[in-house]
């Protein structure tokens, strides 16, 4: 008898399941988002769609001439954080500018990875040392963090929110390096526009985001 109820009962559990159009469904590795809707994670591509509608303009509307902001900073390069400045948390965090400007390149310095030019801005003397970053390596994350269209809660974890800024550095080094002979600009005149993060007073670091040699 009760093995008849137990074989009932199953039977019964099995109609309600059947009903209700629940069941199991086996869907390839990598194909996941055909099931859930969510997209997989490319930040190369991600970045390539807004960087020329979205990005490029941003900054470019937002630059402030080096120059000038080195003239009012007066030494002390977190002094202008509201005026012109973006911190990478809101209101802490790392602080970076978004600068332009004209300049000489006085050295070329490929020597290591992470590539440099140091120039001479025009009409400015003033103490600090100002380079531009030309790859393969570049440090920081100044770019990325100087723009107010994303942020880390825009990603799921801190290794995607990584990659976009090392997207961001590949299209850098393919559109704004790689289209320049680097290792010819000694002694040539410059524009860009570009951004950097505070560190010291002594130095300012810029990721070049557009930049021409005259």
């Amino acid at each position: 008898m009760k093995r008849k109820i137990a074989a009932l009962l199953l039977i019964l559990a099995f109609a309600a399941f059947s009903m209700t159009g629940c069941g199991v469904k086996v869907v390839k590795i990598g194909e996941e988002g055909k099931l859930t809707g969510e997209t997989a994670f490319n930040a190369d591509s991600d970045v390539e769609k807004i960087w020329e509608s979205k990005a490029i303009p941003e900054l470019t509307k937002k630059a402030v001439d080096l120059k000038t902001f080195l003239t009012e900073a007066k030494g002390d390069l977190k002094s202008l954080d509201k005026k012109y400045g973006k911190y990478s948390m809101g209101s802490s965090g790392e602080l970076s500018y978004t600068v332009k400007g004209t300049a000489k390149v006085t050295k070329v310095d490929q020597s290591k990875r992470a590539g440099v030019m140091d120039v001479q801005l025009d009409g400015y003397s003033g103490k600090e040392q100002v380079q531009l970053q030309i790859g393969t390596v570049f440090k920081g994350s100044a770019v990325r963090d100087s723009l107010d269209f994303i942020s880390y809660e825009d990603y799921k974890n801190q290794v995607q929110w990584a990659t976009v800024s090392q997207s961001i550095h590949n299209v850098i080094q393919k559109t704004v390096i790689d289209p320049l002979d680097v290792k010819s600009l000694t002694g040539k005149t410059v524009e860009f526009t570009g951004c950097f993060t505070v560190d010291g007073n002594d130095r300012v670091l810029i990721t070049p985001v557009r930049m021409s040699a005259k």
